[in-house]
C-alpha cells in the first residue's frame, strides 16, 4: 500500500532515508529477540528431557534438619550392613561382633528387643526398607495397588518398580516411617529410589526420585529420624541439604565415587559396600583406595560384604568379623 500524499505526505515519507533503515533495523532486532525467547522459554517448558531438573518444573530443595533431636552421624564413623535376615542378639549380650559405631538392619524382620540391645550397647541401628520396590514377602504388600507397580527389578523377578507419585505408595511408606520411630531406630536407610536410572516400566524420572526424597525426608524429620539417600547420584546435588548420610553400593566397581564425596564435602559420611564376587580378582585391591577406580572415595566408610548381605564384613584395616544371624519369621 502506497503512502498517502495529502497534507504534503505522511510522516513516514517525511523521514530521512538514513533514520528509515535505522528504525527498520532496530525493529528486526526486537522481533528476533522476541522469537528467539519464546522459542527457548518453549523447549524448555516442554521438554520431556528428565535429566533437566533445574527447570521451572524442579521442585525446591528440601530443606536442612532444624531439629537437633535428628541424629548427624560422623565421617567415617564404623558400621556393618545384614540384610535381609535378621541378626541373633541376646537381650543379656555385653558385645556384638564387630564392635563398630553402627548397624544398618533390616526394618521389618528385626524384632524390638534387638534395637534396644543394640542401643544399650552403644550402636546406633539403620533401619532398612525398600522404598521404591514391591516386595511381595513383606507384611504390608497386599496393601499394594496392580496400578502401583512397574517391571521386575533386574535380578530380583519378585520384586517390582513402584509408582513414586502415587499417594497410595506415600501412605504406605510414611506407615514404613512411623514403624520405624516406633521401633526406637536412629535412621531410615529407603533403598531403590532410582527407578529413573533402571528400565521401570512407570515412566518415573529424575524428577520424580528427587520429589519422593523430600517427600520422605519430611516424614522422616518429623518423627526425628535421620535418613540416608541409597545410590541414585544423580540426584545428591537436588537433595543433599535434607539427606544425613549416604549408603552407595560399588562405586569402585563403577567408577564413580567422586560422585558421592560431595557427601563428605558436605561432612556427611558416606557409607559405602563393595562386593568381590561382583568384579575379577585383581580389581579387589582397588576397593580400600581413593585413587584410580576409587578416585573420590577418600573418607568414606567401606566394607567389603557377600553379595547377599550377611554377617560377613571385613575392613580395610583387613579386620574380618561375622555377625551371628537369626531365622526369617515366616
Amino acid at each position: 500500500m502506497k503512502p498517502s500524499t495529502a497534507g504534503g505526505g505522511s510522516r513516514w515519507s517525511r523521514i530521512s532515508h538514513k533514520l528509515k533503515w535505522t528504525i527498520i533495523a532496530i525493529t528486526a532486532a526486537v522481533v528476533i529477540l522476541a522469537l528467539g525467547l519464546g522459542l527457548g522459554l518453549g523447549l524448555t517448558l516442554g521438554s520431556s528431557n528428565d535429566s533437566d531438573d533445574t527447570g521451572p518444573t524442579a521442585p525446591p530443595l528440601p530443606a536442612t534438619p532444624s531439629n537437633d533431636r535428628i541424629w548427624t552421624p560422623a565421617v567415617g564413623a564404623s558400621w556393618q550392613i545384614i540384610l535381609p535376615q535378621p541378626i541373633k542378639l541376646d537381650p543379656l549380650a555385653t558385645s556384638i561382633s564387630p564392635d563398630v559405631d553402627i548397624y544398618d538392619i533390616d526394618l521389618f524382620t528385626n524384632p524390638q528387643s534387638t534395637i534396644d540391645t543394640l542401643h544399650r550397647l552403644g550402636k546406633k541401628v539403620i533401619c532398612y526398607f525398600s522404598a521404591g520396590s514391591y516386595e511381595p514377602y513383606r507384611p504390608d504388600s497386599g496393601n499394594f495397588k496392580d496400578s502401583d507397580k512397574g517391571k521386575s527389578l533386574d535380578g530380583w523377578p519378585d520384586e517390582k518398580w513402584l509408582d513414586l507419585r502415587s499417594d497410595n505408595v506415600r501412605n504406605i511408606m510414611s506407615k514404613r516411617l512411623e514403624l520405624a520411630a516406633a521401633k526406637k531406630c536412629d535412621a531410615i536407610d529407603p533403598d531403590n529410589v532410582d527407578a529413573f536410572d533402571n528400565k521401570n516400566g512407570l515412566g518415573l524420572t529424575k524428577l520424580d526420585s528427587v520429589r519422593f526424597m523430600s517427600f520422605l525426608a519430611s516424614k522422616a524429620q518429623s518423627l526425628n529420624l535421620a535418613i540416608g539417600l541409597k545410590n541414585a547420584g544423580a540426584i545428591i546435588p537436588s537433595v543433599l541439604p535434607a539427606i544425613q548420610f549416604s549408603v552407595n553400593e560399588q562405586c569402585v566397581q563403577y567408577k564413580d565415587c567422586q560422585v558421592f564425596s560431595n557427601f563428605v564435602n558436605a561432612s556427611k559420611p558416606v557409607f559405602h559396600i563393595e562386593y568381590p564376587s561382583q568384579v575379577k580378582k585383581d580389581f579387589v585391591t582397588n576397593f580400600c583406595q581413593d585413587t584410580g577406580p576409587a578416585q573420590g572415595a577418600h573418607g568414606f566408610s567401606t566394607v567389603i560384604k557377600n553379595y547377599n548381605l550377611d554377617g560377613w564384613v571385613q575392613y580395610c584395616n583387613g579386620q574380618t568379623a561375622t555377625t551371628q544371624m537369626g531365622e526369617t519369621s515366616s
